[in-house]
């Protein structure tokens, strides 16, 4: 809650003013009852239309006041609860950018989404309802108490029941209605999960005609939220009318027993209505706080939710002491001894992996599924930390590195190439954003992309659409390649990058990159033989352990599991000129 808290600080002038100006209104608010009670007890009975008109003025300037007074807090209220659901939404996800891959997986994307709107929506809500209505409650009804006894004392009793019996009407919707709160999140977190993962596999759905099973899906998860939501909205339903009874019993309660006070002149007419009109502003209080209070407990949950993304404590963090690899570095990176294993598994993902891959020289991983290829070139840019062991990085640890100076060393093609929205430059520029025109048709041209861009209608200004779907699988690789190389890195990282070309195509491409990238350290992850059989050094992976380092003619003699891939995808003849 304390971390939550903490975003209202610079706001604290504004929420003192509006303290000042909140209370104002509410004071001014309730002087109209005494001088209602003032004209219908002197003006109306002396016939005075003098001081009717005087009164009456009055009231019309105090009610102006009011009105002034209520637009400031107004103003004051929605400018510090949007101003706070600002800076926590903004902190939310700056937090969020700094996760490693093993907070991402504590979390779904699909509850961190949630978390980042709904919640934060939730909150911003409630904060606003809690400025405007409840910080003025208190204020109103310890005041208009306070009149109201000092108008009618013999009939404060009247009051006091009528709040007794407010306060036990919303005792036990609150009761009713609080852990349906914390269940209706958790299932918008659920029901996010099912469409997003429906949408991101419509294709899929489509060509196995499972349509109907995701229907079933989303419709058992959308039935619970609307049985949750019909339950919550029917026991808050119940509050308003319960409010207006107890209101109008209060109101009969004062007009019987104040006529008898009236009758035996124990009590102006005026002041029977002017305690009327207290009572009234009492009950109106006690519902405005029972509104809000009835949304704190779905608030409450999404104040927990947010908070337990703002205190998760990061795995992978910059060093108090960073170290700084010279500007002379040459981007040799080194494994020793390097073991890991996720926080949630028992067993080991990669063992006792040790390898060095010179600057100038092409390293290539390969193994079969699961082999935890994909899982090691993850470690280089420090998206998991080793369990054990050392990746250096000309010589210096990682862990010593600052993130930003890192990731300034690497040009990172992911497995599955991401595009975003915007225009085919911007998508490319996003390696490096000040690259000149040259720049970036120079790495297109290197990518094998510049054809293809030519023959769409803007070339280089199409737009691309959200996760690029206007591209095929190797535009989009070709275009996440192109962004790499832009960025003129010292080592360039490729995890199965060149799985979705045709072999001419990976030919070329491999072709010009490593004449571009002379000098500097190439690392490529591949599923296909003929993408590294001419690397400089191969390491086979198998069942997360080293099984052979070297070049291809070496491995065919030393590595069983290397000659099993190569036998299964590459014909006799084949194998027989790749080792001449």
């Amino acid at each position: 809650m304390l971390r939550i808290l903490k975003f209202l600080k610079p706001y604290l002038p504004l929420l003192l003013i509006l303290i000042v100006f909140t209370s104002l209104q509410v004071w001014v608010n309730l002087q109209l009852p005494d001088y209602l009670a003032r004209i219908i007890n002197d003006g109306v009975v002396k016939e005075d239309q003098n001081q009717i008109m005087t009164l009456g003025l009055s009231m019309l300037g105090i009610a102006l006041v009011g009105g002034i007074c209520t637009v400031i807090a107004g103003f004051l209220s929605s400018r510090i609860g949007m101003g706070f659901t600002k800076d926590l939404r903004s902190a939310l996800f700056t937090k969020i950018e700094s996760f490693s891959l093993s907070e991402f997986n504590k979390y779904s994307t699909s509850s961190l989404i949630t978390r980042s709107t709904n919640d934060v929506q939730q909150l911003q809500t409630v904060v606003i309802m809690i400025l405007r209505m409840v910080l003025a409650a208190p204020i109103t009804a310890v005041i208009a108490i306070g009149k109201a006894y000092n108008t009618a004392p013999s009939m404060t009793w009247i009051l006091v029941v009528a709040v007794i019996a407010l306060l036990s009407v919303i005792g036990a919707i609150f009761y009713l209605a609080v852990p349906k709160f914390v269940l209706l999140q958790k299932l918008i977190d659920r029901l996010n999960l099912v469409v997003r993962e429906s949408l991101n596999g419509i294709r899929v759905i489509r060509a196995f005609n499972n349509q109907k099973i995701e229907e079933k899906k989303l419709e058992v998860v959308n039935s619970d939220i609307t049985r949750t939501t019909l339950f919550v909205n029917r026991v808050i339903s119940l509050l308003q009318p319960s409010m207006f009874l107890i209101m109008n019993l209060a109101a009969i309660g004062i007009i019987w027993f104040g006529a008898h006070l009236i009758q035996t002149n124990d009590l102006g007419i005026g002041n029977m209505l002017a305690f009327m009109q207290y009572s009234l502003q009492v009950i109106i209080a006690f519902l405005m706080i029972s509104i809000v209070f009835i949304m704190v407990p779905r608030a409450k949950v999404s104040v927990t939710r947010i908070a337990e993304v703002l205190s998760t404590k990061l795995i992978v963090t910059d060093p108090e002491k960073e170290t700084k690899i010279e500007e002379s570095n040459k981007g040799k990176v080194e494994f020793r001894n390097v073991n890991f294993g996720y926080s949630h598994a028992d067993e080991k993902v990669l063992e006792n992996i040790s390898f060095t891959a010179e600057a100038g020289k092409i390293t290539a991983f390969i193994g079969s599924t699961g082999s935890g290829k994909s899982t090691l070139i993850s470690l280089i840019p420090r998206f998991y930390d080793v369990t054990e062991g050392e990746i250096l990085v000309d010589d210096v640890d990682i862990r010593k590195l600052k993130q930003e100076e890192l990731h300034n060393l690497i040009g990172y093609v992911p497995q599955k190439a991401v595009l975003f929205s915007g225009t085919i430059k911007d998508n490319i520029k996003y390696g490096s954003e000040g690259a000149t025109d040259e720049q970036v048709i120079e790495a297109t041209n290197i990518a094998q992309a510049t054809d293809f861009i030519n023959s769409l209608e803007k070339k280089f200004d199409t737009l691309v659409s959200q996760d690029g779907t206007n591209f095929s699988g190797g535009q989009k690789q070709r275009l996440a390649i192109s962004r790499a190389i832009v960025k003129n890195p010292q080592i360039f990282i490729f995890d199965d990058s060149f799985s979705a070309l045709d072999f001419k195509t990976d030919a070329a491409l491999r072709h010009a990159l490593f004449e571009k990238a002379k000098g500097k350290t190439l690392l490529i992850v591949a599923q296909r033989i003929n993408t590294i059989i001419d690397a400089d050094q191969i390491v086979v992976l198998d069942e997360g352990k080293v099984v052979g380092i070297g070049k291809h003619k070496d491995l065919m003699k030393s590595c069983g599991v290397y000659k099993e891939i190569v036998d299964s995808q590459l014909s006799e003849k084949e194998i027989s000129n790749s080792l001449k």
